[in-house]
């Protein structure tokens, strides 16, 4: 056979060709799963079936517990406060925000999270690093009380930078059909009492790192004296996990509606719990406002209505109840060491939210 000049036989190299050197090290995901596994065991509940390594995760829904079961699932990452761990090093907490951003939205609709499953996808596998990750899904899962049944670490050369890798995850919980909350008997007069947040938690790390790194030149290693830590402590502490104190208050009150205040903070989200027809009340000057948002609104000459359309402002989770109940529940909110806070009442108006001064 004749071969033309530039021709594809011509171009062939005897070079021995891998998965390793096309970037792929599968010994390095060998190792990580090996790492992994330490953690996974903690966090086995009653229904898991089987171990990890199967095609699928198995979990037995109790029927006798649950007579009309409803799944009610979530799935969510952690957006860009992952780069937070890239500049620190620390990878051990990340995996506690990715757990906490779907179980307390599941645990809104008054459902308790049963298993999880977790994607982590990454340029070159670093098995420790990736081991640190899953042991702070592992922390997260044990706190909401399910299961870490699966998941899938993805290794793909070239589509990230070096040492930066992306997390999501998804999870799964139960409700009784009668006891599902969804704020359908919200009415004008219901009380709106909201529970403490952490930190930022992790939404609006895009505004959070343009404020501090892009604008005013921090270090993520400074001591903030506003802050009494490091910014790199302050920008990492993990999302406050409230599946517990939600379902136990679920059991002894009339829980009309819950709102986890995410991205879009409090003016996206305290709305999707309130019915047509009604709208949020919430007075400013009723909870106090955290440290880390008082500095990054003075650092960014920021309206209140910029800052409340995008963090939690120290208001993590809200809650709606009957204004007969709000004492009580006060009071049991006190006995589980929750900082809780009146901040607002249910008024009528056509939807979303108003913020007054108190």
């Amino acid at each position: 056979m004749l071969l033309k000049e530039g021709s594809d036989m011509e171009k062939m190299s005897n070079e021995k060709v891998t998965y390793k050197s096309a970037g792929v090290d599968v010994e390095a995901g060998y190792q990580a799963v090996s790492l992994m596994k330490q953690h996974t065991q903690r966090t086995l509940i009653p229904g898991v079936i089987g171990g990890l390594g199967s095609f699928g995760g198995f979990f037995e829904i109790d029927t006798e517990k649950y007579k009309k079961p409803v799944l009610v699932s979530g799935t969510d990452g952690v957006g860009t406060k992952l780069q937070i761990a890239f500049m620190t090093g620390i990878h051990d907490t990340i995996g506690i925000d990715c757990v906490a951003m779907c179980v307390n939205d599941i645990a809104c609709h008054g459902a308790k999270p049963l298993y999880f499953l977790d994607y982590i996808g990454t340029g070159m596998l670093n098995p420790q690093a990736a081991a640190e990750v899953v042991k702070g899904i592992c922390d997260g899962c044990i706190e909401a009380g399910c299961a870490l049944i699966g998941g899938e670490t993805a290794e793909m050369p070239g589509f990230y930078k070096k040492g930066e890798y992306d997390l999501a995850g998804f999870a799964v919980g139960v409700v009784d059909k009668d006891k599902v909350i969804n704020g359908a008997g919200i009415k004008e007069g219901d009380v709106i009492i909201g529970l403490a947040s952490s930190g930022i938690h992790s939404n609006g790390y895009s505004l959070v790192r343009k404020l501090f790194f892009d604008i005013n030149n921090y270090s993520i290693d400074e001591y903030v004296s506003e802050l009494g830590c490091t910014l790199g402590q302050e920008l990492l502490k993990p999302t406050r996990i409230y599946v517990k104190t939600i379902l136990e208050l679920a059991e002894r009150y009339d829980i009309k509606g819950i709102a986890h205040i995410t991205g879009g903070g409090f003016i996206e989200n305290i709305p999707r719990t309130i019915p047509v027809g009604l709208k949020a009340q919430i007075n400013l000057g009723s909870f106090p406002v955290l440290p880390v948002f008082k500095l990054m609104q003075k650092l960014g000459n920021m309206e209140d209505k910029e800052m409340y359309n995008t963090f939690n402002m120290g208001i993590g989770l809200v809650l709606v109840v009957n204004e007969n109940e709000v004492e009580q529940v006060m009071l049991s909110l006190s006995e589980m060491k929750e900082n809780a806070y009146i901040i607002g009442k249910v008024t009528k108006g056509e939807g979303g939210i108003a913020l007054c001064q108190s």
